[in-house]
């Protein structure tokens, strides 16, 4: 295994939510104030060279490091909510679920035609929430070049399949299974 610090802050709980996955906690990373400002730095560090204008957080811990970024390069930030949580006007996009459907949305005036977004996450598993917000924040006629998560689970594919879609795809810590 190589010794990251990183890496070593994040918590793996067996079994949860349901038998076989291995929960990767990020909280830990939260609660250890030099871990969380080393996550800071390394997806700063990975928007090196990426030329954007706008910090987009997925809900709910992408508005965490999101926030924290969008702040340290002095950007403004997007969230990107679930269905029915945003009090104005919003556009949104529907993606597929194991089983069913869900909608995330942004207000329709947070972006600008011609914005270069960097959308930010905790995790990317499958890819279907990441791919959605990437294809929700095109839709308000913005450009997504870059992407960047804590953790990357690539067993499950959903950076190559987000990286199909144009961002470039970082993380800064990858776990074997799911």
């Amino acid at each position: 295994m190589i010794d990251d610090p990183l890496r070593n802050l994040i918590r793996t709980i067996p079994d949860f939510p349901k038998p076989g996955i291995q929960f990767r906690d990020i909280t830990t990373v939260l609660r250890d104030a030099d871990g969380f400002g080393l996550a800071i730095e390394r997806m700063r560090a990975a928007l090196d060279g990426h030329d954007v204008n706008m910090i987009a957080g997925i809900e709910a811990r992408g508005f965490i490091f999101g926030a924290a970024l969008a702040r340290e390069m002095g950007l403004g930030f997007v969230p990107i909510r679930k269905k029915d949580k945003l009090p104005g006007r919003t556009i949104g996009m529907n993606y597929a679920l194991e089983y069913g459907q869900d909608r995330i949305e942004i207000h329709d005036d947070a972006v600008g035609k011609g914005d270069r977004i960097a959308l930010i996450d905790d995790l990317i598993a499958t890819g279907g929430t990441a791919i959605a917000a990437t294809r929700l924040l095109r839709s308000a006629g913005t450009e997504v070049p870059v992407a960047v998560f804590l953790v990357d689970l690539p067993d499950l594919g959903g950076a190559d399949r987000l990286s199909a879609e144009g961002p470039v795809v970082h993380s800064l810590v990858a776990f074997d299974g799911h």
